[in-house]
């Protein structure tokens, strides 16, 4: 996983490119018809329900735009919230709470209903000792933001990008000639590089996981697509050996029978591809 000073970098990223990509040469639309020394207050206001996220990342945009901007917080992230709740006030110059508007709301509507759908999941997953991770199918540019959300919601981070975890997937596997060999040159180019990553194996049928069992240094396997009692005969095969996970087409109608098969995370691209935006708005007060 990525340590915490690069994830705040990540942050910082996605904020300076986001208000680079609105404001440009400026917001004339505010700079036309409200003076500079105009000041006023707005309600961040809730029109759905569901789980609020975004609250910590909207303080840093108005921070970044405005750091005189005041900012009275009503409901924390990860909190539920229903339609007609505020989630907090910003009071200051008009034209910084305007530059900043539509950034929070971008994010924070999309990061509420990824961390709406994970809580789902996790309630599908209570009594179980099974976890929920996210995936890499997140929108190109703000991964971090998406990643936060699922972790707001409950659920877990898988790795977070190519460079931090080594995950030997099926065209990895046939590339390299075979699921010995892509595990042994992998073992050979973390030590030639003096890197300490974890290795996650996909398989596809009983065989492979049989032939990734073989090796060490496995730190979990991937069971892909397996229906439930394949599942419950691959957990019981690979025992303590290394953790599990399954993936592939999980659903909430189907995440609770795939826990109930002993695996240890279960992950799904659709906590951060399949949501449907949160309605929020900022209202002037």
């Amino acid at each position: 996983m990525i340590s915490p000073a690069q994830f705040e970098k990540e942050i910082e990223m996605i904020i300076s490119n986001a208000i680079r990509e609105d404001v440009g040469d400026g917001d004339h639309s505010s700079m036309a018809c409200i003076p500079d020394t105009a000041t006023g207050k707005a309600k961040l206001l809730v029109k759905d329900n569901g789980i609020i996220a975004g609250v910590a990342f909207a303080q840093r945009v108005f921070k970044a735009v405005d750091a005189s901007l005041r900012i009275e917080i009503k409901i924390k992230d990860g909190q539920k919230v229903q339609k007609g709740d505020v989630v907090f006030l910003v009071e200051g110059k008009s034209r910084s709470i305007l530059k900043a508007e539509r950034l929070v709301l971008n994010a924070m509507q999309r990061m509420s209903a990824i961390a709406t759908k994970t809580s789902e999941f996790v309630r599908q997953l209570k009594g179980t000792k099974t976890k929920i991770l996210d995936t890499r199918k997140t929108t190109p540019g703000i991964r971090a933001l998406e990643k936060w959300a699922v972790k707001i919601g409950g659920g877990e981070n898988h790795r977070f990008a190519l460079y931090d975890m080594i995950m030997l997937k099926d065209n990895h596997i046939d590339f390299a000639g075979g699921i010995t060999k892509a595990i042994d040159k992998t073992h050979n180019y973390l030590k030639e590089n003096h890197l300490d990553l974890k290795i996650i194996v996909e398989a596809r049928n009983m065989d492979e996981i049989k032939e990734i069992l073989q090796s060490q240094g496995v730190y979990r396997i991937l069971i892909d697509n397996f229906n439930y009692e394949d599942t419950r005969k691959a957990v019981k095969l690979i025992g303590d050996k290394c953790l599990t996970e399954s993936s592939g087409g999980i659903t909430l109608e189907t995440v609770a029978k795939f826990a109930e098969c002993g695996v240890d995370y279960i992950s799904s691209g659709a906590l951060t591809h399949s949501v449907h935006n949160m309605d929020l708005s900022l209202k002037a007060v």
